[in-house]
């Protein structure tokens, strides 16, 4: 990430600061992910990719996420947050600040001691139905689903997701012309919609990762949105409020085994 930092490409060139925070900070030798905390500016691309998004209902960090860790994982971004995260009392650790050398960063970083006993930090925002797959949830979207479950308005329950595919014909159809035939997305469609089909869920009332199943279907004939990758998130509060539930995989993977969370409306549960 340093070294794709110091690159100062488009858009990391709108990265002021860095910070850690968690248990690798206090030397934990095993982590699930390094928590990074990213400051940065805008521009004007920025705000139109960002406009583009919000009218998408995807998500406008995407692209900065990727320039930051490649293709790899390990890495739980939170953009903007230091303030909020200072204010509930994390302790962060300055990594980088634009204009400083990278050489610094690293020296910040070797300054770490590992600490046998530090052990990982215990995930905050975390209700008993999702508690041991934690870690799969980004902080945001947990802080959110703690919120609409506490104020009840969802039920949110997490399960395993065997492989399957729908017997719908048009589902199947759907994931076939849309994704290859080992692609992780299809894997993870094709499991959620036979899920959902074995609930008696209808799939001509069912969206996957932002697209109908039916001809002619609007946002309002639907009764779930099955999402690959947080797509919903942000407007999840006003489909619970349509009464509409959301399905996401976590995450949408070739071989490991699927897990997925299906938040529902309280007065639906």
């Amino acid at each position: 990430m340093l070294d794709r930092l110091d690159q100062g490409t488009w858009p990391l060139n709108l990265v002021e600061e860095i910070y850690l925070f968690g248990s690798y900070i206090r030397g934990a030798l095993e982590v699930g992910d390094i928590d990074v905390v990213v400051q940065h500016t805008t521009d004007e691309r920025w705000k139109q990719e960002s406009l583009n998004a919000l009218f998408n209902g995807s998500d406008s960090y995407v692209t900065m996420r990727q320039a930051l860790r490649g293709l790899r994982r390990g890495i739980s971004f939170q953009f903007q947050e230091r303030r909020t995260l200072e204010e509930e009392g994390f302790e962060l650790l300055l990594l980088w600040r634009r204009g400083e050398p990278v050489a610094l960063a690293r020296q910040r970083l070797d300054a770490i001691t590992p600490d046998p006993a530090a052990g990982r930090a215990p995930r905050d925002h975390v209700l008993p139905p999702y508690e041991t797959i934690a870690d799969l949830l980004p902080r945001p979207v947990r802080i959110d689903l703690h919120r609409l479950c506490t104020d009840g308005a969802a039920t949110v329950s997490a399960l395993p997701l065997p492989d399957a595919h729908p017997r719908s014909a048009a589902a199947a159809a759907h994931a076939e012309e849309r994704w290859t035939s080992n692609s992780p997305l299809r894997r993870a469609a094709t499991a959620a919609l036979a899920y959902l089909e074995s609930t008696g869920q209808v799939l001509d009332r069912v969206e996957v990762h932002g697209q109908y199943l039916h001809h002619g279907t609007t946002d309002d004939d639907i009764d779930c949105f099955v999402d690959l990758g947080w797509r919903y998130w942000r407007r999840v509060k006003r489909y619970l409020g349509d009464g509409q539930a959301w399905f996401e995989v976590l995450p949408a993977t070739a071989r490991k085994p699927l897990r997925a969370l299906h938040i529902t409306p309280a007065s639906r549960a």
